[in-house]
């Protein structure tokens, strides 16, 4: 059996993080959570350099990406990590308040696997998280090689 994987939550604002990471063990996955807060972190992460060079080797299980982060945002991590041959397979959701089209169609054409607009209602937006959780942490095993 594999080692528990962690959740990557790319986030810039500390309220959502917090009720998305509150979503999460509330659904009692036993995932790691960890939190970034933009798009360079998350990517400093994912490529293990800068504060997370010495973070132990794998890829976390799922990426929930806000789309706007200072820094990089959301569609610009995205673009590296379809483009990254090590990253290209990981599953990537969209968890963001952004109802743009522009935003939907470039996600999707970017490789996206999930979008989701953050509901405003609180219990809605528990719910959505700790289905996506339980869905992209539990369900879904991301493929083996190319």
């Amino acid at each position: 059996m594999s080692a528990i994987r962690t959740i990557l939550l790319a986030e810039d604002s500390l309220a959502d993080a917090e009720m998305a990471i509150d979503a999460l063990r509330e659904a009692n996955l036993a995932n790691p959570i960890v939190h970034v807060e933009d798009g360079v972190e998350a990517l400093d992460y994912l490529l293990r350099r800068g504060a997370h060079a010495q973070r132990e080797d794998g890829l976390p299980s799922v990426l929930l990406l806000d789309i706007k982060m200072p820094r990089m945002d959301g569609l610009e991590v995205l673009k590296h990590i379809r483009s990254d041959e090590k990253l290209k397979h990981l599953p990537v959701v969209i968890l963001s308040s952004s109802r743009e089209e522009s935003d939907l169609a470039r996600s999707w054409d970017l490789g996206v696997n999930a979008y989701v607009v953050k509901p405003v209602d609180i219990d809605q937006f528990f719910q959505a998280v700790k289905t996506l959780g339980t869905f992209w942490a539990v369900i879904n095993e991301t493929p083996v090689g190319d």
